[in-house]
């Protein structure tokens, strides 16, 4: 049973009164600056007073965090404003008692693949070409049809100097860089079944690390005011896969210091985390969020 204790107020503020090293995980994404429309947040600031507010609330959640804790922090950029991610990554990590980079993730929003006649291994219906000598490709029933199929969603621009944006990078922060993860709880079988016996390493399971690249698209929706009325969320997947890598048998306490409406907390009772902390200073947002949590026990008692 998840107990939720979900806050309406500012999250160094709430943090703040949280003890020392009480937190096991914290899953989040914070406004970019980008100048996404809030309803209570202003998303503009200069560059300099945003990477600061940075610096004071990443703070707090070092000082909360457990020295084997992991901060799962989604960070996502505009074409014209790339470097974004990589400024917050060195504020967070350039203090002296600052977070260790130890994972950069990235989440794919969106994807084309170029299926080739000639390639196998884009054919999700076949294996690939064999590595063993002893078993003929020729036997390998190989169907690739020679089309570009696209995957997920992307928010299009209108220029002629940018690319859309289709991915966003998670970063993984540690204290010590040397916290140990569940890699194969998120883990995919072996698209070669021969590795399974190749390998020691795989101890005779199909089943392998997914890797840092994350294909999660969104939910596809009608209407964003009924459906997801925040303008700027991650999906209930990738907190999910966030849990489950650090080991959601290990987070007793799980921390979201920017809640919006609610997916890291949906992902939690999923999981199974026995508490959950979240922060939300617009009220429309965090009581979306409660409601979503009720309605989500209500169908699902046994998770409540």
């Amino acid at each position: 049973m998840t107990k939720f204790d979900l806050r309406g107020e500012d999250c160094i503020k709430g943090m703040a009164r949280l003890t020392n090293e009480s937190v096991d995980l914290v899953v989040t994404s914070p406004p970019y600056n980008l100048g996404i429309e809030y309803r209570q947040y202003a998303d503009r600031q200069d560059r300099q007073s945003y990477l600061n507010w940075c610096a004071k609330w990443s703070a707090q959640i070092g000082r909360i965090l457990r020295s084997e804790g992991s901060f799962f922090l989604n960070v996502g950029s505009a074409p014209s404003n790339p470097m974004l991610p990589h400024q917050i990554v060195i504020e967070l990590t350039s203090a002296s008692d600052g977070f260790l980079l130890q994972n950069t993730i990235h989440w794919i929003k969106s994807i084309s693949i170029d299926a080739n006649r000639n390639d196998p291994h884009l054919d999700l219906l076949s294996a690939p070409p064999s590595r063993d000598p002893g078993e003929a490709d020729a036997k390998r029933q190989v169907r690739v049809e020679a089309a570009v199929k696209t995957h997920g969603h992307f928010k299009p621009i209108n220029s002629k100097r940018f690319l859309n944006d289709c991915h966003e990078c998670i970063f993984h922060f540690t204290k010590t860089a040397r916290v140990e993860l569940d890699r194969l709880a998120i883990g995919v079988p072996y698209q070669d079944k021969s590795n399974i016996g190749r390998w020691s390493h795989t101890s005779g399971s199909d089943l392998r690390c997914r890797g840092n690249t994350w294909f999660i698209p969104y939910q596809t929706i009608q209407s964003r005011e009924k459906e997801r009325p925040h303008p700027a969320t991650f999906p209930v997947q990738l907190a999910e896969w966030c849990i489950k890598l650090h080991g959601a048998s290990r987070v007793k306490t799980m921390l979201d210091p920017f809640l919006g409406i609610g997916n890291s907390a949906v992902a939690a009772q999923r999981c199974g985390v026995k508490r959950f902390i979240g922060f939300e200073i617009d009220e429309v947002y965090l009581g979306e969020a409660k409601r979503r949590l009720k309605a989500l026990q209500c169908h699902h008692p046994a998770q409540a």
